[in-house]
């Protein structure tokens, strides 16, 4: 995976209410969950969580569906693997070079 994306995917997160959303995201499951449930659990404006969410989504990392007038926040568990792997590939590769 390229470098830019996964810094991307990292900056994204590296943002302490960002990354809360996310982790609730995930902890939502395959189904996502909505914007109104975001708000209402980590108590943020509206606009500051649309903003936030923007990032995250432009990183890859969430998606949004539609259904009616709900829109869901739904986490791409492949991205999250890809940075995860992305980064464990790395685990001392250095100590098998000496």
């Amino acid at each position: 995976m390229d470098t830019e994306i996964i810094a991307k995917a990292l900056k994204e997160l590296g943002h302490p209410t960002r990354l809360m959303i996310y982790k609730t995201v995930i902890r939502a499951g395959h189904q996502g969950i909505a914007v109104g449930g975001l708000q209402e659990k980590l108590s943020v404006p509206g606009s500051t969580l649309s903003h936030h969410i923007a990032g995250l989504a432009s990183a890859g990392l969430i998606s949004q569906r539609r259904e009616g007038r709900t829109l869901f926040c739904v986490a791409e568990y492949q991205k999250l693997d890809s940075v995860i792997t992305y980064l464990k590939d790395e685990c001392c590769a250095d100590e098998n070079q000496k």
